[in-house]
């Protein structure tokens, strides 16, 4: 076993099996690496007698933000799915491997494989927690979709966001969390399939991801579909191209709110109208969709 997880004692292991095995599993994330199959076998066994049923999730969630928030998030999943441990932990993520989504190349990809490239994409880029647990939620809805319909996922937005919702009120999520999450979940895929053909729904998304009013989370929300672009196979190195599109649309709304304060006479269809003109302008594109 690596270096840093002899730092648990093993009175601590014996006292605390629930809280030791995610500890290993989230310290696993760390610099150390993965765990070896002795202490995958030892979690296993631990999982088997029922020793998460003990713990609250109050106590769960620490130890979740110790994982995502280290170098390899992903091999903290891996060590809780090997375990067993994240049936217990996190259902509605587990659910979620196995299940095929549309790509490119390939055609198809795995959703939870995916999402274990994404978070530790996320951590490259020193993205913080909110970016990464929505990371981490964003596709709960698709665990269950018709699978007549597969690859495609409809309707998954409907059937993810009570379950976003019962993830944040077991863990206590913080509310930064939660609200990207659910945002992500609504738009993250909107964002991906953005052009330059019609200004007006490049504006009103700009509007609906708070690119005007609430930079931070913006940020943070190009943050993660620049983080799920790159987590497929052959991107890795490359820039977001949907994210270097809206940036160019948001540049060009600049003079416009500069001139319309929240005290002008504008109503807000004129301001978004006028958005939407500079952005065509911009693009030289059609101001609206029909």
């Amino acid at each position: 076993m690596p270096s840093e997880f002899t730092a648990l004692p093993p009175e601590f292991l014996q006292a605390h099996p629930a809280l030791s095995l995610l500890r290993l599993a989230a310290l696993s994330a760390g610099p150390d690496g993965m765990l070896d199959d002795d202490t995958l076998e030892l979690m296993f066994e631990q999982v088997e007698t029922g020793a998460l049923t003990l713990i609250a999730p109050s106590d769960v969630w620490p130890e979740l933000v110790r994982g995502l928030m280290a170098d390899t998030p992903s091999n903290m999943f891996r060590a809780l799915f090997a375990s067993g441990a994240l049936a217990e932990v996190l259902p509605e993520v587990l659910a979620v491997f196995g299940v095929p989504q549309i790509a490119d190349n390939p055609p198809e990809v795995d959703i939870g494989q995916h999402l274990l490239r994404v978070l530790d994409e996320a951590a490259r880029c020193n993205a913080p927690l909110a970016v990464r647990f929505a990371a981490m939620a964003m596709h709960v809805g698709k665990a269950d979709s018709p699978p007549e319909h597969l690859p495609v996922h409809y309707r998954h937005v409907e059937r993810g966001r009570p379950r976003i919702e019962a993830m944040c009120a077991r863990f206590q999520v913080p509310a930064d969390c939660r609200e990207l999450a659910l945002l992500a979940l609504v738009e993250c895929e909107r964002i991906h399939r953005v052009g330059e053909v019609r200004a007006g729904p490049v504006a009103a998304l700009l509007e609906r991801i708070g690119a005007f009013d609430r930079p931070e989370r913006y940020a943070q929300l190009m943050t993660l579909c620049a983080c799920d672009y790159r987590a497929y196979e052959g991107r890795a190195a490359q820039a977001y191209p949907k994210g270097v599109l809206l940036e160019r649309a948001l540049k060009a709304c600049a003079g416009i709110d500069a001139a319309a304060p929240g005290a002008s006479a504008e109503t807000a269809d004129a301001l978004q109208e006028a958005r939407a003109a500079a952005i065509a302008l911009a693009f030289r594109s059609e101001r609206w969709s029909s």
